[in-house]
């Protein structure tokens, strides 16, 4: 039975191996395993640590580490017509499973940020998915398009 608990201080390493495994899947590296995984876990361990804005989830077969996703709380700026509660939006980022974890985890891993975000009245959940993912957050009650819009900055 795969276990989904909060993810701590103590998960970094592998959690950066996994952040590794999950991009590098995608794209080509331009940044050595070593040093990507060594820098992410720095990220990762300050991000974690009390008062940041990011919570994270993991999923756990056993003692390993199979799955992952991240949340970032983003305080909007207060609104006269909106109500004040619902004045933060959520950025939902780096949902993975690995490959022989598959079958249901991501959806647990995704319902259990999604329960964080209702009951931490967070106005609405945005997030950039992976070709493979989009089915699962439209089934999610996620849309395409809609009032958001993105420019991309490029260097």
């Amino acid at each position: 039975m795969i276990e989904i608990r909060t993810a701590t201080l103590g998960d970094v390493e592998a959690l950066s191996t996994l952040r590794w495994e999950f991009r590098s899947a995608q794209d080509p590296p331009t940044e050595p395993h070593d040093a990507f995984v060594r820098r992410c876990g720095e990220w990762m361990r300050r991000e974690l640590s009390i008062g940041s804005a990011w919570n994270a989830w993991v999923a756990v077969d056993q003692t390993a580490i199979v799955g992952q996703v991240w949340v970032q709380t983003v305080h909007k700026i207060p609104n006269p017509v909106a109500d004040a509660e619902a004045e933060r939006l959520a950025y939902l980022s780096n949902l993975y499973v690995t490959p022989t974890a598959r079958g249901g985890v991501g959806t647990r891993l995704l319902e259990t940020a999604l329960d964080w975000c209702r009951a931490n009245r967070i106005d609405r959940v945005v997030l950039w998915p992976s070709t493979r993912s989009v089915t699962l957050y439209l089934g999610h009650g996620f849309s395409r398009g809609g009032d958001v819009m993105e420019l991309k900055i490029r260097r």
